[in-house]
């Protein structure tokens, strides 16, 4: 996913004046990569066969370095979107089924439901790929780059296959073989698919722009793709921090410490063109979106554990509309005005909206315990 999805982002520095892709256009290709994020939700909130998903999520990785490979074969927006849009399916095999797989197994076999060491994978990817981005830039041009990611992909394919264990064939986990006593009440799951929805509002236009907002700054010319290396730098190890102060402070108080990171750093941007602005605002997307993302998917594990895939999916719908949405219109905006920042102020007040929407969930909660 890494490679599939994020490799994108520092790419668009170098196809932009290499390939002559306009704000706009790098949008559209990112709205294209989510919706097929979207559509592999959707078929995963068909699936109950653990042999199926488990099938499905090895085609997902062999997809993941075909996807990188098209990015090299032709000027084309056609080719483009068509990369973009299957990236998006490997990408949901990736991330909801290999995450239900992993749950399911950590259950079977009595450990903790954390899923830290997985997500870490994605800040891993991030700074590979960036760094083979940056290192590669002065020997050859994007296509060359994307032909290199996708070797990259392919020798990444194999500890992704190998280590993986098959699911464990028996009975499937279900209602009455598992605890419930602590499945939260259905407004409790409203307010979460909203506040993830604001969640995924914030990540799209981060994932997708991060580069681009920083070589727009008069002083920072040149230097976004160290920010979008200090990105993946910051989610390597966040998810395993994230767990660890869960385990102290509870998830839904964990999860508000990282929206509100997070909103400080969308705005730091727009608030000052410095260098350290630049890089504080890297850091804090970087250890804050894969935090979040791990710790609502762990807790819909722990508190729904009979169908968690189910439910993840359900979140995800809203997670993946927004991702479809917001580069779309951040793009024809800087398009239209020559600057993110309007798309930035936006995103820091959805953002809060989802705190507000968490805030609420703890009352639930506190209630709950106290009756």
């Amino acid at each position: 996913m890494g490679v599939a999805r994020f490799a994108y982002t520092p790419m668009l520095a170098y196809m932009q004046p290499q390939a002559g892709i306009e704000d706009d256009l790098a949008g559209w290709l990112a709205g294209w990569n989510y919706l097929g994020y979207l559509s592999g939700v959707l078929l995963v909130t068909r699936l109950k066969d653990l042999m199926l998903k488990d099938r499905l999520y090895r085609i997902g990785l062999a997809l993941a370095v075909v996807t990188t490979a098209m990015m090299a074969l032709a000027e084309s927006p056609l080719l483009w979107s068509t990369s973009r849009f299957l990236a998006g399916l490997s990408t949901a095999a990736g991330l909801m089924l290999g995450s239900g797989l992993i749950l399911n197994w950590l259950i079977r076999h009595g450990h903790r439901s954390e899923l830290g060491v997985h997500f870490s994978g994605l800040g891993i990817g991030i700074v590979l790929s960036g760094l083979l981005v940056e290192l590669t830039a002065p020997l050859t041009d994007w296509r060359g780059q994307w032909w290199l990611l996708t070797l990259v992909g392919a020798l990444l394919m194999v500890p992704a296959w190998r280590w993986l264990p098959r699911p464990d064939q028996g009975t499937p986990l279900a209602m009455h073989s598992v605890d419930t006593s602590n499945q939260p009440p259905l407004r409790w799951l409203w307010l979460l698919q909203t506040a993830y929805l604001c969640a995924g509002f914030g990540y799209a236009i981060n994932a997708t722009f991060t580069v681009l907002i920083t070589e727009q700054q008069p002083n920072l010319t040149g230097q976004g793709g160290l920010m979008w290396l200090l990105v993946g730098l910051a989610a390597a190890p966040a998810p395993i921090l994230w767990d660890r102060v869960a385990r102290h402070l509870g998830y839904l108080r964990t999860l508000q410490a990282a929206y509100l990171l997070q909103i400080v750093g969308i705005l730091l941007p727009v608030l000052s063109g410095s260098l350290m602005a630049a890089v504080v605002g890297s850091l804090l997307f970087g250890l804050t979106f894969i935090g979040i993302v791990s710790l609502v998917l762990t807790m819909v594990g722990v508190r729904f554990p009979a169908y968690p895939a189910q439910i993840m999916a359900r979140l995800t719908l809203g997670y993946g509309l927004a991702q479809i949405v917001a580069p779309v219109a951040a793009g024809e905006l800087s398009e239209f005005t020559g600057t993110f920042n309007g798309s930035l102020l936006t995103i820091a007040a959805i953002m809060l909206l989802g705190l507000l929407c968490l805030s609420a969930m703890r009352r639930i909660t506190t209630r709950r315990q106290t009756n």
